[in-house]
């Protein structure tokens, strides 16, 4: 509506007005009834990115590799529906049975199935795919060959996932590690019951087996120098992790035995560390510290050990335990403390459930503040902590509280910081390399940076980063710029691609009178007429905007969506009596059945998964299925505009959010 002073500066002449004020209310009951059923908007495909995708940090096509176990989208001729979801799932992750057991599954959180009953069980199926692909012996092709070559330095998960997507684009690739074996964290880290070797050496060979070269035991920045790397290789990048724990900042946490986390799990995954003490607390809230916890409870300790037994010298190397002593171990008493409430524990739900289950005792809201050491010995015999409340997301001590805990060992996980030794002149001041979205160093052409040393975070992050910054390596080598990165940076479903395998390839646009300008982006394009359909350049009222948009819960018809239990993976957790020496798997996985059955709990979101809705409900017939001969996934149905009267009934039971009521707008 105009203002007075707007009004009192329109020139005479120019006061026509077409509608007046009022004009956009009905004018009557009988009118916004009869108008009810139709409007000047018809129904478009638009395809958009499932927040389980945009809740995984790796961007792995979650909703279309379960589509596949679920028998919705069909694999080509000759290829068996795992193979064909193993092949979609290392798209973006190569690692799937070892992210089936041990991603917290961030992806789960972000589920819209939450909104019924409970969320899908994503790892679980991905962990069934995994398992299945290195029975059957799946392996990787590498491209062809580009001439180049890259230098990798770290053969973590981040170092691993650059590798073989550099491989998959031809690239030559050589892997230092400072280690004997590959695998980083997720080998050095993570206790073998609850990812097991086997499982994870045959996910790192499929990868070597593209034609990686490996130098283990080489460390660069000691043995090698950063600088001779980057004269020898057109790119070099630096994936090697945080493999340090940060110190307890109290009085007496130099004690011998104050050890850090990260070193305890790697004694332990390298087989050097048999035995604990008698009384271990462990200070932290995340993953490492439960691991710790966890595989403490498991090794128990051998009473009136010998100094050179003693957990810390083992775990600095100094010596190794006698396997002959281990017959008389017994159940060590492990406390975990944290400073946050335990509800809100950095550490997965489920770990510290079974960590409790196995007899560790738990304490939230305790703030370390002195390590008490003996005067004689110099060892640590305490750990005095105090409460505090949280209030707003800071929290403040609580006078009078103050408690000792004593302990013959002292493990802190707080976090862990990177090893630049050699290459300090990266160092951003915390012991971390800052880089760029695109995981450029700054100033350093040709050098790059991925993984826990930029910010230490989940294995499923790095994974990711080490995509990406195998997409910059990529564009590097080849000189592009740069593109700008989507909103929602993820692996897409392609329909274009999918036309493609199936045979269906839209025509090339070429420029016309009737087509207009021949068009920057050769890739899909939507068209309004049913005629141009997958036979001609276009495809008909499709619109892909999952590089900017999540399909949320409020676009779903939920209703659709009938109440089933989620179906769990069985565990083997052994009770606080049982867990003394039990290091086999806890996590049975899925068996064909269960994973089909969890795979169609999925709602596939912002893809249509061919329900039939839309077709069945449609008054006017105006919503057909796709030709046979035409159809594949994401093209199963289009829109006659001919007969649409845009009544909103497809959109309102679609149960995906697929149908959006858009054509005709101006």
């Amino acid at each position: 509506m105009s203002t007075p002073a707007a009004k009192s500066e329109a020139k005479a002449g120019h006061t026509f007005r077409r509608f007046k004020d009022g004009d956009q209310e009905w004018r009557s009951n009988q009118e916004r009834i009869f108008a009810g059923d139709e409007s000047d908007k018809c129904p478009t495909y638009v395809h958009k990115t499932p927040p389980c995708q945009a809740s995984c940090p790796s961007g792995e096509d979650i909703r279309g590799w379960l589509n596949i176990v679920r028998g919705v989208e069909k694999p080509p001729k000759g290829t068996a529906m795992q193979e064909y979801a193993f092949r979609r799932s290392t798209d973006a992750n190569p690692f799937p049975s070892m992210m089936g057991r041990v991603c917290p599954a961030p992806c789960q959180t972000g589920c819209n199935r939450n909104k019924v009953e409970d969320t899908v069980g994503i790892n679980a199926v991905e962990q069934y795919i995994g398992d299945y692909a290195l029975k059957q012996g799946y392996t990787f092709e590498a491209g062809p060959d580009s001439g180049k070559r890259v230098a990798i330095i770290g053969g973590g998960p981040a170092g691993l996932s650059a590798a073989y997507q550099l491989r998959r684009k031809g690239h030559g690739v050589t892997l230092f590690d400072d280690h004997a074996e590959l695998g980083g964290m997720a080998k050095y880290g993570v206790p073998g019951y609850r990812l097991p070797r086997t499982h994870l050496d045959g996910e790192i060979n499929r990868i070597i087996g593209m034609g990686v070269e490996v130098r283990p035991n080489t460390r660069v920045g000691r043995d090698l120098k950063l600088e001779d790397l980057q004269a020898q290789f057109d790119a070099v990048l630096i994936a090697i992790g945080c493999k340090s724990g940060r110190p307890l900042p109290v009085p007496g946490a130099d004690a011998p035995n104050v050890i850090s986390g990260v070193a305890f799990l790697e004694a332990f995954n390298q087989g050097r560390l048999k035995a604990v003490a008698g009384r271990v607390v462990v200070i932290g809230g995340g993953d490492t510290s439960v691991d710790v916890v966890s595989v403490a409870r498991r090794l128990g300790y051998v009473e009136d050990a010998v100094e050179t037994e003693r957990p810390e010298n083992v775990v600095l190397g100094h010596t190794a335990h006698d396997v002959s002593t281990l017959a008389a171990r017994q159940g060590a008493d492990v406390m975990l403390t944290s400073m946050q409430p335990i509800e809100e524990m950095n550490a997965a739900k489920h770990e510290i459930e079974d960590a409790q289950r196995e007899g560790v005792k738990i304490e939230g809201n305790l703030l370390p503040k002195k390590v008490i050491v003996d005067e004689k010995s110099g060892r640590a015999v305490a750990l005095r902590v105090i409460e505090v409340q949280w209030e707003k997301g800071k929290f403040s001590e609580k006078p009078g509280t103050e408690r000792d805990f004593e302990a013959d060992l002292v493990v802190v996980a707080i976090g862990q910081a990177g090893d630049l030794a050699g290459m300090e002149a990266l160092d951003n001041g915390k012991g971390l390399i800052a880089a760029d979205k695109f995981y450029q160093l700054p100033n350093h052409p040709g050098l790059f940076a991925c993984g826990d040393i930029i910010r230490p975070h989940l294995l499923t992050t790095v994974i990711g980063q080490g995509s990406i910054a195998a997409d910059s390596i990529d564009r590097y080598l080849n000189r592009q710029e740069m593109p700008k990165r989507p909103k929602v940076d993820v692996h897409h479903f392609n329909l274009l691609d999918k036309l493609r395998e199936a045979h269906l390839e839209p025509a090339k646009y070429e420029a016309s009178p009737e087509n207009g300008p021949r068009p920057i982006d050769q890739g899909l394009r939507g068209t309004s007429q049913a005629g141009k359909s997958v036979g001609g350049f276009a495809i008909h009222n499709y619109e892909d905007r999952s590089a900017a948009e999540v399909c949320k819960s409020d676009e779903l018809f939920l209703g659709h969506f009938a109440y089933q239990p989620r179906i769990q993976r069985s565990e083997i957790g052994p009770s606080a009596e049982e867990v003394l020496g039990h290091f086999e798997e806890r996590m049975v996985g899925f068996d064909d059945k269960q994973a089909v059955d969890e795979a169609k709990r999925c709602m596939s979101c912002g893809m249509c998964f061919e329900c039939d809705n839309c077709v069945i409900y449609c008054p006017q017939t105006a919503v057909k299925r796709t030709p046979k001969s035409e159809a594949t996934m994401g093209r199963y149905v289009y829109t006659d505009y001919d007969l649409c009267i845009g009544c909103h009934i497809c959109a309102d039971v679609c149960p995906t959010g697929y149908i959006k009521m858009g054509m005709g707008d101006h």
